[in-house]
């Protein structure tokens, strides 16, 4: 335990210390603005009994940003210690691989979930500002901030996956963007075709844009909660088989 929370610390306060931690940071708040603005906008322009939390997370710039945090925190975590070949000094230290996986792991997703502390401010922010009252119910928001907790969780376990597979950020980058790409546009397909594609049940199940969608109108789906930490299990326990298997081979 107490390796793991020295590598955890160690992890967490580079990505601070790095001005490329503070640029994401600054990055995804912006964005988050315009997501908030963008919504509003639609909400004067449109009559529609849909929430400002439904809109804020359906905005086109929403998708655009939410995909492309997970690379860009992800692809430095293995694949950059491969390169620099501190990845070897690590593995001849006596730390479990697991510890290893899991501390940069967590240190990662304690990033990721601080980078949405502004959005929840945010909609803080519009009632206090306006005086008045929220165009959302307390259930659609926080519905809303689960899935993207659980969301980040397997997202963050793919990319680290993705990182530990290759010597390369921008291949590790790549694949990490093809991959949650795919799982998002799985929903478009079940929307197209419907019943007639045999798949349809199981790409609505696993697909990210249907959980949003049902958790940002207060609709938490037990079976998507267990996906999410399944998978991202899956993935991490992947991740370290990889690890242990170059840890034998140095």
């Amino acid at each position: 335990m107490a390796n793991l929370l020295i590598l955890f610390r160690k992890e967490l306060r580079s990505i601070f210390l790095s001005p490329f931690g503070w640029a994401v940071l600054s990055l995804v708040t912006v964005m988050q603005g315009w997501s908030m603005s963008t919504a509003m906008k639609q909400m004067q322009d449109e009559a529609s009994t849909l929430s400002l939390v439904y809109r804020v997370f359906h905005a086109p710039p929403f998708w655009f940003y939410f995909l492309a945090i997970f690379p860009l925190i992800t692809m430095k975590l293995f694949a950059e210690e491969e390169r620099g070949g501190t990845l070897e000094t690590l593995l001849t230290a006596p730390v479990q691989t697991r510890q290893l996986v899991l501390g940069k792991y967590m240190a990662t997703y304690c990033f990721y979930l601080i980078l949405w502390i502004p959005a929840f401010i945010q909609f803080h922010l519009f009632s206090v500002l306006t005086d008045l009252p929220p165009p959302f119910s307390t259930g659609s928001l926080l519905g809303a901030f689960l899935a993207i907790i659980l969301m980040g969780a397997l997202f963050i376990a793919v990319g680290s996956l993705a990182s530990a597979l290759t010597s390369s950020q921008i291949i590790a980058g790549v694949v990490t963007v093809g991959i949650l790409f795919i799982h998002h546009f799985l929903g478009y397909i079940t929307e197209i075709y419907g019943d007639r594609f045999l798949a349809a049940p199981l790409f609505h199940y696993i697909s990210s844009k249907e959980h949003l969608s049902y958790f940002s109108q207060g609709l938490i789906d037990s079976r998507a909660i267990v996906y999410y930490l399944t998978a991202a299990v899956f993935c991490l326990f992947l991740t370290g088989h990889i690890i242990n298997h170059r840890r034998w081979r140095s």
